[in-house]
């Protein structure tokens, strides 16, 4: 099977139709087997449905065997990811609970991070449960790559918490997240990180300004 190492360099999630084209070069590509060639596809799939050709992204990961148990997971979580971003976030949500579940027994931890990642966006009325059970989960694994996932999730939770009013606990998720940042993360995440501390330091000091008037 494919690490995650070698499909980051086929994505670029700021342009879909790009990666698209991307992976179905690969899926051409006679060095790949068929089951790495599934879970390329699963990819595929995945930049369809990001440019928002979910009928046709279903449609492709419907036809993808997923007898292989790594791409069967990657099929529950791309399916999952379609029916989210189409409107259909409680349909998706039992999907990531298997992708997670499936994911852990497995020993792919990357994918049931992602798996527990996606439940907090779909399941959003538990959000900060589902991250802080992505966040506990990630903080045992040791693969560098997936370790990764702390900036995400520390930045995720610091929006919910920022998004609830708890602007102090929002605060410290942000720090934790520029410090994973720092030792695990890429630029882009050093760079948002640190733009997420500014702007809760500024709500803070706001909210501060505010209270302050109000005793004046």
């Amino acid at each position: 099977m494919l690490d995650q190492k070698s499909l980051d360099l086929l994505w670029n999630f700021e342009d879909a139709k790009l990666s698209e084209q991307r992976f179905r070069d690969a899926l051409a590509d006679p060095r790949y087997d068929a089951d790495e060639r599934a879970e390329l596809a699963t990819q595929l799939g995945r930049a369809i449905g990001l440019q928002g050709r979910f009928e046709e992204a279903d449609a492709l990961l419907d036809a993808i065997d997923g007898d292989e148990p790594t791409v069967g997971v990657r099929i529950l979580l791309e399916r999952g990811r379609v029916l989210n971003s189409s409107g259909h976030a409680a349909m998706a949500v039992p999907l990531f609970e298997q992708a997670a579940e499936l994911g852990d027994h497995l020993g792919e931890e990357f994918l049931a991070v992602d798996a527990l990642h996606m439940l907090a966006i779909a399941d959003s009325a538990h959000a900060e449960l589902w991250t802080r059970s992505a966040l506990e989960y990630a903080s045992t694994v040791h693969d560098e790559r997936t370790k990764r996932w702390m900036v995400a999730l520390h930045n995720n939770l610091g929006w919910t918490l920022h998004g609830a009013g708890r602007l102090t606990e929002a605060l410290v998720e942000f720090q934790l997240a520029e410090q994973w940042a720092e030792r695990v993360g890429t630029p882009a995440q050093q760079k948002y990180a640190r733009e997420a501390i500014e702007e809760c330091e500024q709500a803070l000091a706001s909210e501060q300004d505010a209270k302050t008037q109000r005793k004046a």
